[in-house]
């Protein structure tokens, strides 16, 4: 079922600014994994919802936007417990891809993306773990930030892998993309950060084809910054891999007692990765989390305080809404190949609506070094200027 619009539409929410500030005259939606008071937290599961009761006050990050002067207009539509990339979910339905009717919007901030593309708000907050924000943007073409980790206060908001969660969010211009970021992110102290350098993640580029990589470059020569020779980081199944037993541990000690006392009933890829999430043990976890550190080092190392990385945020355009679970489970494997980068990193990564394929829009990323944020908002700007209009996809 193909939903009207990404809104919760049983269980609408409209709150005034509580103050004034930047965001004056800005709507905004936000994802059903964050509390807003008196509405229950649905995370996109009936019975998580008939479970629990309404929240007794806003998320931290939805009462700052309300306190700069932006208007809340409803909550949207999440992936099971935000526990998937796609956007499909099985009791509510699949919101819109306007850009790309009959596509896939991607999540699991599926809801946010579509009303943002839709034009129905002027922006949406959601969660990204492994991809959450930065595909939906990718998918739908709109500009999109998954913050540096633990940047963004995430009290009032429900976890799936805390090593990985933040709280980013979605619009049609960068200028606001850097609006928000100016409410939510915090302020940065004077320091040495200063993004100069550039440079392409050659496996990346492997996974997205010629076509991909040749607009990827195109739009790294127009950053004003100094370009390097491609990045290579070595197989990125090794990102996948680290990423992967760690998301699903921690998803299974947050979630996995009440699956256990409530056996709610699933939808396909959900159901399997939460019976997956269940058989990883400490050990398989923490050999994980060593692997990452060592990734993570590596990479951090090269960024240092002066480059950014480059990459197309997906390796193809969203997939058809009718398209088999297996090859759901197969692109969002792929997928998390790109996405686990800057996830294992906790780095900073914004995705741009630059880049096409022959089906569809995909995203343009920017990888920084952890508190890069404002630098990576400032060159969107910049780099925004840059964007076309996207043609007619049918």
């Amino acid at each position: 079922m193909i939903l009207d619009t990404g809104f919760v539409a049983f269980d609408p929410v409209n709150l005034p600014p509580t103050g004034s500030g930047p965001l004056n005259g800005l709507t905004f939606a936000a994802k059903d994994v964050m509390d807003v008071a008196g509405h229950v937290t649905g995370l996109g599961n009936p019975t998580w919802r008939r479970t629990h009761e309404p929240a007794t006050q806003h998320a931290v990050g939805v009462q700052a936007l309300l306190n700069a002067g932006a208007h809340l207009v409803g909550k949207t539509h999440t992936d099971e417990l935000a526990y998937s990339l796609a956007g499909q979910n099985s009791h509510y339905g699949t919101p819109p891809n306007t850009l790309l009717p009959g596509a896939i919007p991607g999540g699991s901030s599926s809801g946010s993306a579509s009303v943002v593309a839709a034009g129905l708000v002027d922006f949406a907050i959601g969660t990204d773990t492994g991809g959450s924000i930065r595909i939906p943007a990718s998918y739908c073409g709109l500009f999109g930030i998954r913050p540096s980790h633990g940047s963004v206060d995430l009290t009032g908001v429900a976890q799936l892998a805390k090593s990985f969660d933040t709280l980013g969010w979605l619009t049609r211009s960068a200028e606001h993309l850097l609006a928000v970021g100016e409410v939510l992110l915090p302020r940065p102290a004077p320091s040495k950060l200063a993004i100069t350098h550039i440079a392409l993640l050659k496996e990346a580029a492997a996974l997205a084809g010629p076509k991909l990589t040749e607009q990827t470059t195109a739009s790294r020569d127009s950053a004003n910054l100094i370009s390097e020779d491609d990045l290579s980081l070595g197989d990125l199944n090794q990102f996948f891999d680290a990423f992967r037993p760690v998301q699903a541990y921690e998803a299974w000690s947050y979630f996995g007692a009440w699956i256990s006392a409530h056996n709610p009933e699933f939808g396909p890829g959900v159901r399997e990765r939460f019976a997956l999430a269940a058989t990883v043990d400490a050990a398989t976890e923490e050999a994980a989390r060593t692997a990452g550190q060592a990734l993570r080092e590596r990479l951090l190392a090269w960024l240092g305080m002066h480059r950014v990385l480059c990459l197309p945020t997906a390796s193809a355009a969203a997939s058809a809404i009718d398209a088999s679970p297996e090859t759901v489970e197969r692109v969002r494997n792929q997928t998390l190949r790109l996405t686990a980068v800057a996830g294992i990193a906790g780095c900073p990564q914004i995705s741009l609506p630059l880049l096409h394929d022959d089906r569809g829009p995909v995203g343009f990323s920017l990888i920084g070094p952890p508190g890069s944020d404002i630098e990576l908002l400032e060159l969107a700007v910049r780099l925004a200027t840059q964007k076309h209009e996207h043609p007619k996809y049918e």
